[in-house]
């Protein structure tokens, strides 16, 4: 089984973990009271559950793609489809079986949602080909990863306001700059096989470029308060955020790839802070 663990990612929580959280900002954004977890209990249960299938099934197609490409990565060559320890035809299978599952539970939640799920998922599919066009895949990821945010209010609240889509750019500039980060791991092996990325395009300035990104996220966070009339709490608890935020930039090193490593799985805790932010307004 443990080639199809790692084909799932199952044994790096992490990436699950950061497209569930911003399914709970949306969500959690979307209630008045504590009254409301209890009473959507089923449909955050089913965001948890589809936020792993829907990340498991975003790994495998990228891994279809870039089957080649990671042989030539020291960091992904011993992948299971690189590597040969599982076919091309078991993983496109299994991709199929994660998206049925993956479509069950978009088709409980209500028109809306299901209509920016769809657009989600062929954001889902032409992800792993942005790093061959263009030097903003992480753009493109964070368009992705964070479209739960959007997908989580409207399950619960029916339709989109104007607040939301700051929390989602607030999402899109987190994933810029933590992957950014991430990216950092694989620079010269990108350099070398021709892969594009913030990481390459950014180079020496990255840490510029990533301050940046974290503080336009901060001032996202901020509007989308003001527009919600958050009280005092909110803000308060944001400061958490910015602190964490400023710890990683502090301890980045981008020529160092365990410090990227570790900077970039810290950002589970950077959603959870939000997530909790999120929750301080319904007291």
């Amino acid at each position: 089984m443990q080639k199809y663990i790692h084909l799932l990612r199952l044994h790096q929580p992490n990436g699950f973990m950061l497209l569930m959280l911003p399914c709970f900002w949306g969500i959690f954004a979307a209630f008045s009271s504590f009254k409301d977890i209890h009473n959507n209990l089923l449909t955050i249960i089913l965001f948890a559950i589809g936020s792993v299938v829907m990340r498991s099934a975003g790994c495998v197609i990228n891994d279809i793609f870039d089957k080649d490409l990671d042989k030539h990565v020291s960091r992904t060559s011993k992948r299971p489809l690189a590597s040969g320890a599982i076919s091309t035809i078991e993983a496109i299978t299994i991709f199929c079986l994660l998206c049925l599952v993956g479509l069950a539970i978009l088709l409980s939640l209500n028109k809306t949602a299901i209509m920016i799920g769809f657009i989600s998922f062929f954001l889902f599919i032409l992800y792993p080909l942005m790093k061959r066009i263009t030097y903003w895949p992480q753009l493109f990821l964070g368009l992705t990863f964070n479209i739960g945010v959007i997908i989580g209010y409207v399950s619960i609240n029916g339709n989109i306001s104007l607040s939301i889509f700051f929390l989602y750019l607030a999402g899109i500039f987190w994933t810029l700059g933590y992957d950014t980060i991430y990216a950092h791991q694989d620079r010269e092996d990108d350099l070398r096989i021709g892969i594009k990325s913030t990481a390459i395009l950014f180079g020496d300035n990255s840490k510029l470029w990533i301050s940046s990104f974290y503080l336009l996220m901060i001032i996202c966070l901020l509007i989308f308060g003001q527009l919600s009339d958050f009280k005092y709490l909110y803000y308060t608890s944001l400061l958490l955020v910015g602190f964490h935020l400023l710890f990683q930039l502090f301890k980045l090193d981008i020529y160092n790839s365990e410090v990227c490593l570790e900077i970039f799985k810290s950002n589970r805790y950077t959603g959870a802070l939000i997530m909790f932010s999120l929750l301080l307004t319904l007291i």
